[in-house]
């Protein structure tokens, strides 16, 4: 697979403040790679991924995106936010179209893929209902239809199931690793849940110290997408186990 994604020797200081916040990141990642980002909070895991968007500028070094120097958001990425954004006076339809119109005035054929990528996202059958008439987990399905309607290369999600309940996450866990392989999409995923980071990704990524850099790269060895059995394979926690005990490391040289 070809490189996408190469971070090369980035750093982060914002203005004014006494230490970098990330500094000597190197990181590759193949086109349809689904790599989770960890670490603990403060870390820097947002701000890589707001680089690597084009919503922050790195202090030092570079990332290059498809083959272009990242210094803006490009149209082949998308990217989620933690709290899913709904405009209220506009149907579930109206807002995954919004991406659209945002460029042009939406089309039938915009409209008939928009109503199509329902479907996968368990949201058939809701197309006219209002934001306020959604759960937590309609709300993040919606969102997710409407980051995908434009199939872009490469998708950043910044901890976008948090807030959910179990099952619902448990839910869209399989529903964005399904969709992930069928759209041959690269996902950069930020969470803090050691389980949801294995079971998604191809490979974990852990940030670490101060100021942040890579501390370790866990390879996840299991075709994508997976069965939610496979979380109670002692082959699934072991890895969850090794990023676990790595990271209390983290902690005790800090001791």
């Amino acid at each position: 697979m070809a490189t996408i994604i190469n971070c090369q020797e980035v750093g982060l200081q914002f203005d004014g403040g006494p230490n970098p916040i990330l500094n000597n990141i190197n990181l590759q990642i193949q086109a349809g790679e689904f790599v989770s980002i960890i670490g603990k909070s403060g870390s820097g895991k947002t701000s890589l991924l707001q680089m690597i968007g084009g919503l922050l500028t790195p202090s030092k070094g570079e990332i290059i995106v498809n083959g272009q120097n990242i210094m803006s958001p490009i149209d082949e990425m998308t990217y989620v936010f933690q709290k899913p954004v709904l405009l209220e006076w506009r149907n579930v339809l109206e807002n995954v179209l919004l991406p659209i119109e945002l460029k042009r005035r939406p089309n039938q054929v915009d409209r008939k893929k928009a109503e199509e990528l329902l479907q996968p996202v368990g949201l058939a059958g809701h197309e006219s209902k209002y934001p306020h008439e959604l759960s937590g987990g309609m709300i993040s399905r919606v969102t997710l239809a409407r980051a995908l309607l434009t199939a872009p290369k490469i998708l950043l999600m910044d901890e976008p199931f948090s807030a959910l309940d179990a099952m619902t996450k448990e839910q869209l866990q399989l529903e964005l690793m399904e969709l992930s392989v069928q759209f041959s999409t690269t996902v950069i995923f930020i969470t803090h849940d050691l389980s949801e980071a294995v079971y998604l990704a191809d490979r974990v990524v852990l940030l670490g110290k101060n100021p942040a850099n890579i501390i370790r790269e866990f390879s996840v060895p299991f075709q994508r997408p997976r069965l939610k059995d496979w979380k109670f394979e002692p082959s699934f926690t072991k890895i969850v186990k090794e990023i676990y005990d790595e990271i209390e490391g983290l902690s005790e040289d800090k001791e």
